[in-house]
């Protein structure tokens, strides 16, 4: 028996009616929260379906593909439901449902099953069961399954991969398996879906090219402009709109490059790996990174009330929280940044991968790999300009990383690892939050002793802002990013106004949002 989806539409918040009016205006604010199955023809949709519309009574919802997939519908080739932005994070209201997504993206029932997964989440296998029926419509097996059959759909629509390839990318053990899960959700062999595809395949073999949705608006430019004044010499770079880096898994080497197709509501990005098994992982991985699992309506409908957010949400719609590609390379960079400004800590980061960085070469300004805890835990990180506390706070958490104290993988408890965290020697609440925010993705994170933060909200104290920050939840990390910003555009009002008053040309000012850190150590 399958879960009642009134019930679903109930868990969701969403109803019959709205459903309806969202699938009738093809409302991309909707793309991926919900789908549509037409029980005449045996296929499911994304809202924004530009195919003829169904009679109203051959329609069901589903709050997730492989909801619908369990019911016996099947992806249609039009829409494409593999290409959507996917499943909010935080749909329903467990954020134990939310961990185990995050697991699952990351490949947690790749090697292991569900009982596994329910002992890292902290619940048995029976009870995990129960809350991804009653938040997604489907399993934890269902859930991850889809996503493969998903991942490989876009190979062979966007690839010129080989068909066992494919299987193997997209985390299938064997060929015969590929082949028969994608004739029993597809209708189609995969050698037929490779031949009704429209590919625009990039001319160099050796790279990959995949197109990855995002829920509309999505304020590129001040994503790109927060990661360009962040990005590591030598790891990471940006040029133009593009953004480029860097990256290692397994100990294999290759490099990113993602760009902004905002005609499509998409990234582009172009991954350059010799291991096509890790392709999925590095897809999953570029997404929490841009964010595009955000819903910014959501988000903006619940901090549009407070009169100290309303003008940056004007001014930036559908802005995102950017992540980092490695943890521990975002916590040494947030150590390094401690009460020093932006550009100060990227020099030192930069001077840090090239002393202590291994090698490697793109041809087009990306030339080291950042290094690895293990390759700092014991080095003499002062040489690149680190005081000598901060060098120490580096190698402590080097340490503990290298002999797996402290993870950055996706965790069962995120809270748990900040805690962990500032239990190292120089790491206080300003860093681990931050560290939090960006690394774990946690949109709740809030470093309430930032000075900026408190600038803005008029000069109150830690104490008073995290008061008056009750109100965001659960996104002030959104908040944090709009204050950031805000301080940020008024920096530049404030030189364009010099400059036309003509005041000359005064020594560079450092606005609050260009100090990387506010008491960030202990």
């Amino acid at each position: 028996m399958q879960p009642d989806f009134h019930r679903w539409l109930a868990i969701m918040e969403l109803d019959q009616r709205a459903c309806d009016r969202a699938r009738r205006s093809r409302d991309a604010r909707f793309d991926g929260r919900f789908f549509i199955a037409v029980t005449s023809t045996g296929v499911y949709c994304r809202p924004i379906c530009p195919a003829r519309a169904p009679k109203d009574e051959h329609v069901r919802y589903f709050p997730s593909a492989a909801a619908a997939e369990t019911a016996g519908f099947r992806p249609c080739l039009r829409c494409r439901p593999e290409a959507s932005p996917g499943t909010p994070a935080w749909l329903g209201t467990s954020a134990l449902v939310s961990r185990a997504l995050r697991l699952i993206t990351e490949g947690a029932l790749d090697d292991g099953g569900v009982e596994r997964l329910a002992d890292r989440v902290g619940v048995t296998g029976r009870h995990l069961r129960r809350l991804f029926l009653q938040h997604l419509g489907a399993t934890p097996l269902d859930v991850a399954l889809t996503r493969r059959v998903h991942f490989a759909k876009k190979l062979l629509d966007e690839t010129t991969l080989a068909i066992n390839q494919v299987a193997y990318a997209s985390g299938f053990g064997s060929l015969r398996r590929f082949n028969s899960q994608i004739r029993r959700t597809y209708k189609r062999t995969p050698t037929e879906l490779r031949r009704l595809a429209r590919r625009h395949v990039v001319a160099d073999p050796g790279c990959y090219r995949f197109h990855l949705a995002y829920r509309p608006p999505y304020d590129w430019d001040a994503a790109l402009a927060f990661l360009s004044a962040r990005a590591t010499p030598g790891v990471e770079s940006v040029i133009g709109s593009h953004y480029r880096r860097s990256i290692q898994i397994e100990g294999k080497t290759g490099f990113i490059g993602v760009s902004h197709l905002e005609s499509r509501s998409a990234l582009v990005l172009d991954v350059r790996f010799s291991d096509a098994r890790a392709l999925l992982f590095i897809v999953e991985r570029v997404r929490r990174v841009f964010d595009l699992g955000a819903d910014p309506a959501v988000i903006e409908q619940h901090l549009r009330p407070d009169p100290l957010l309303r003008q940056p949400l004007a001014r930036h719609p559908g802005i995102r929280t950017p992540g980092a590609w490695d943890g521990f390379e975002l916590a040494v960079r947030a150590i390094v940044g401690q009460q020093i400004s932006v550009r100060a800590a990227t020099t030192i980061a930069g001077r840090i991968a090239s002393m202590f960085g291994s090698p490697v070469a793109d041809g087009r300004g990306i030339d080291r790999l950042f290094p690895a805890p293990a390759q700092l835990a014991n080095a003499a990180i002062e040489r690149a300009g680190v005081t000598t506390a901060r060098a120490g706070t580096i190698r402590s958490l080097a340490r503990t990383v290298a002999d797996g104290t402290i993870s950055f993988k996706p965790s069962l408890d995120g809270r748990g690892t900040v805690s962990a965290l500032r239990a190292v020697p120089g790491i206080g609440a300003w860093t681990a939050e931050y560290i939090a925010m960006r690394a774990f993705g946690e949109p709740d994170a809030f470093p309430s002793g930032d000075l900026a933060l408190r600038r803005a909200a008029g000069g109150c104290t830690p104490r008073e802002l995290e008061r008056k920050s009750e109100a965001w939840r659960p996104w002030r990390a959104y908040a944090v990013m709009l204050l950031w910003q805000g301080a940020t555009d008024n920096g530049k009002e404030s030189g364009r106004m010099k400059r036309r008053n003509c005041l000359g040309s005064p020594a560079e000012q450092k606005s609050p949002a260009a100090l990387e850190g506010h008491r960030g150590g202990t």
